[in-house]
This record gives C-alpha cells, structure tokens and sequence, in this order.
C-alpha cells in the first residue's frame, strides 16, 4: 500500500487558489487555534529569528507568521502560488512594516519578480512544504534565494503518524489500549485533500522523514533539531474532538519540526 511515487518530470498544479477565501476565513489574521498554539511557537522556537535577519517564508499563505517574525525584529517576505492568498496578506498586513508579499511558485523563486539571489539568511516552511512538488525543484529553487550561511525550519503534519487517508485511530478492547493505525509510510503518494464546491481538491505529498533530510543535505544544510509535536489537550481542541483518548494523543505527534542549517 505504498503508493507511487509523484512524477518529478511533470509538476503537478499545487497552489491552493480554488480553496483560498475558505482557507482565508479559516486562519485569519494571527491563524487557526492550531497554528497559535502550536505551529508558530514550534517554528519560532526552531527559528530563533534575529534583529535585521531577512527571512522567506515560503508557502506563507495570507502572512499568518509575518507579524511574529517583524515582532522579532526581522524582516520577512511572504511568497505564495495563491494570488488570491497574497492578496488577503496585504489587505490584512497593510500596516505591517517590514513585511512584502509575493505571489509566485516556489519552484521556480528565481522567476519571482521581487525576489534575489542569496538574499535571506533563513526560510521558514510552515505547514506547506507537504503540500509542494516535485521537492527536488523546489530544493534548488531554495538554494538560490537563501545565503552560503542560512537555516531552513520546517513543519508539517507528522509522516510518520499523520498520513491522509493511511493512517487513523485504533482501539485494543483486549487490552483497553487506543492505538495509532499506519497503512503505509515509506512509499511517497500524492493524496487527495480539501475540495470545495465540486472543484478539484487540493494534495498532499506524503514523503518518509529521510526524504525531507536528505534533500536538505542535497543543497549543503544538516539537519540539527528536531520537535515532535503532540496534539493540544481534548478541553483545548477547537470544534469536534478528534478521535483517540488524552493519553493517546499525546503520545502520537500530530506535528514534525525540523531545522536545517549550512555555513
């Protein structure tokens, strides 16, 4: 049940466009429950942004992260393949200083007008890297953009435990035990995501952790942190509770933070 591995020759269409004014909605300005309690600590934490730093953040979406990174003193630019989303960033960020907003592909960064050569001393990919292919292209892409002397931070749903439709909750009656239920996990696949009003849905590229550090090491970073993330308590989940008991789900990471760095 691996799955095939994407085809790395033909780029498929991955920007969120057709879900972006729900997706909007859902975030917000300062993000989803989620993303504020756990996905922005996690990358700042990994990050460690400094004063005067210029930092990408790469699938940034409508700019949820930006004000904390300019909070930090850093300045910050938002690329992202929505036009849509870019738009909502500036309308919402309007009064933000130090932070730009550009719509382009993240395959091919040295195509977006804005953007230079060895220009930033860190890149941030925040819940959207899993949801970027081929990976070689955009790794290279990223060489271009980030200094000899850089760091990479990214997070994501866990591979290893959180995979669409190949993974799920368990329970052992014998043993009064709820189990996390993994279908596959080597095998790279492209999965079907969110698809609204009948339109083609969004996907998901489901690679083993080893994919993401090697790639890292393919343009010169090692990977040198790492954090696992479990899911917030029941009392603190928004809307319907997930499936899994307390003990569970934090026991299981919902999340995988890794940080790179070269130079």
């Amino acid at each position: 049940m691996g799955g095939r591995r994407p085809d790395a020759g033909h780029p498929r269409e991955t920007s969120w466009e057709r879900v972006a004014t729900w997706y909007d909605g859902w975030v917000g300005d300062r993000g989803s429950a989620y993303h504020r309690q756990l996905a922005i600590p996690a990358v700042m934490d990994l990050l460690q942004p400094r004063p005067g730093e210029e930092i990408l953040d790469v699938g940034g979406g409508q700019g949820v992260l930006a004000p904390y990174l300019v909070d930090a003193g850093a300045s910050v630019t938002v690329v992202d393949a929505s036009a849509k989303l870019i738009a909502a960033a500036k309308r919402r960020h309007a009064r933000l200083r130090g932070a730009h907003f550009l719509a382009g592909d993240a395959r091919r960064l040295m195509a977006v007008v804005g953007l230079g050569e060895a220009a930033f001393d860190a890149a941030v990919f925040m819940l959207s890297l899993q949801d970027m292919d081929p990976l070689d292209d955009v790794m290279h892409s990223l060489d271009w953009a980030l200094r000899p002397a850089a760091r990479v931070v990214l997070l994501m749903t866990h591979p290893a435990f959180r995979q669409p439709r190949h993974s799920g909750w368990g329970f052992d009656a014998g043993r009064n035990l709820t189990y996390r239920r993994i279908d596959a996990y080597l095998g790279e696949m492209a999965v079907p995501m969110k698809s609204l009003g009948g339109g083609l849905p969004t996907r998901s590229f489901h690679r083993p952790i080893s994919t993401y550090v090697n790639a890292l090491a393919e343009i010169g970073f090692a990977t040198d942190a790492m954090l696992e993330i479990p899911d917030l308590p029941p009392d603190r989940r928004p809307g319907k509770a997930a499936g899994g008991d307390a003990r569970a789900n934090a026991e299981f990471p919902i999340f995988l933070g890794l940080r790179a760095v070269r130079g």
